[in-house]
């Protein structure tokens, strides 16, 4: 048997990684930290005078580089605005830059922590940003980057499971059946249009805009009030990465944890802080189980095409069996009975 190809990232070497930054007048002092990331490829590196700075690799043929320049104009239109997103810097008159057969760009290095999502001043804090990374967001649609929706979050990771055989076959039959139920469920309470690729409110279509994406605490930075920083105070996003097109909403609900009361607190708090500089449409609030559905079947998908990356099988071992899949049945039951039930309100 011939052996299996070596993933493209094997052959991102320390070396390889500090050679890139030289090759855009960036000269490394041989420090060099791994960060936590699984799409891509990120390094902590101290340069010679001391700064330190965070290259990012991107994922073999995932985004064009159209893709990756409209999430790095999105970002220098967000720093421009005063908003605290950490985005590339600018070197040899570009932010996207080639080496070694691998895209890279390079930003400055942000300390910070989670931040405090029990805390209600916190919460209207980032509700705040929000608002002002939508109102950027609204001025213009993105060309190249794709939106959110049912075909590329639902439809299209579905049927590319079934088609390599990524489900096994004691599970496969049930969970196909509930995924498709999801999906149908997702279309009718989420007042999907599947002609046109939008969500639908009970009485218009709802506003598609430039959106974060992927706004989890994870990729929020807090930067206490009396920590010694350059950054300033309070929330610092990052990662455009999953940058798309889709409803405000979305960058709202991976904010959300608790129980129905807990999860309505919490809301209240965000849009409290979102409208001091933004509407917030209330007919969004009907997608958050959609949305949060979407993202179940998409991650699996995810998961699966992953799969020839190393990092995956060491990070994710039970991924694929038999009981993941009768877990995701479980999980995908228990999201149709969620979407069945009164939105939060607000």
């Amino acid at each position: 048997m011939n052996p299996s190809p070596r993933h493209p990232f094997e052959t991102l070497t320390p070396d390889l990684v500090m050679d890139a930054l030289a090759s855009v007048g960036l000269y490394c002092d041989g420090r060099l930290l791994a960060l936590s990331s699984y799409e891509n490829r990120v390094y902590q590196l101290v340069l010679e005078d001391g700064q330190k700075v965070v290259a990012k690799f991107y994922r073999p043929e995932r985004w064009s580089d159209a893709q990756i320049q409209e999430e790095h104009a999105f970002a220098l239109e967000l720093m421009a605005a005063e908003i605290p997103m950490i985005g590339p810097l600018i070197l040899q008159e570009r932010t996207l830059h080639h080496f070694g057969g691998f895209s890279f760009s390079v930003s400055p290095q942000r300390g910070g922590r989670p931040p405090e999502l029990d805390d209600d001043e916190v919460l209207e804090w980032i509700g705040r940003f929000l608002a002002r990374i939508h109102t950027v967001g609204a001025v213009k649609p993105f060309i190249s980057r794709p939106a959110l929706n049912l075909h590329t979050f639902a439809q299209e990771p579905m049927e590319w499971l079934l088609e390599h055989d990524k489900v096994p076959l004691d599970v496969q039959s049930l969970w196909q059946k509930t995924c498709q139920d999801a999906i149908d469920s997702i279309a009718a309470c989420a007042h999907f249009d599947r002609a046109t690729d939008t969500f639908d409110s009970k009485t218009s279509t709802v506003k598609q805009i430039r959106l974060h994406g992927d706004c989890h605490p994870g990729n929020i930075l807090w930067t206490p009030a009396d920590a010694p920083s350059n950054a300033g105070p309070g929330p610092h996003f990052v990662d455009l990465d999953d940058a798309r097109t889709g409803p405000a909403v979305q960058d709202f609900w991976m904010l959300l944890s608790g129980d129905r009361g807990q999860r309505t607190h919490q809301l209240s708090c965000l849009v409290d802080g979102y409208e001091q500089f933004r509407n917030f449409d209330r007919a969004e609030l009907t997608l958050i189980e959609p949305l949060r559905t979407l993202r179940l079947i998409h991650y699996s998908a995810w998961l699966a095409r992953r799969w020839d990356d190393p990092t995956f099988p060491i990070n994710f071992p039970w991924f694929g069996s038999s009981d993941y899949w009768k877990g995701q049945v479980q999980m995908l039951q228990d999201q149709i009975e969620a979407m069945q039930e009164e939105p939060l309100m607000v």
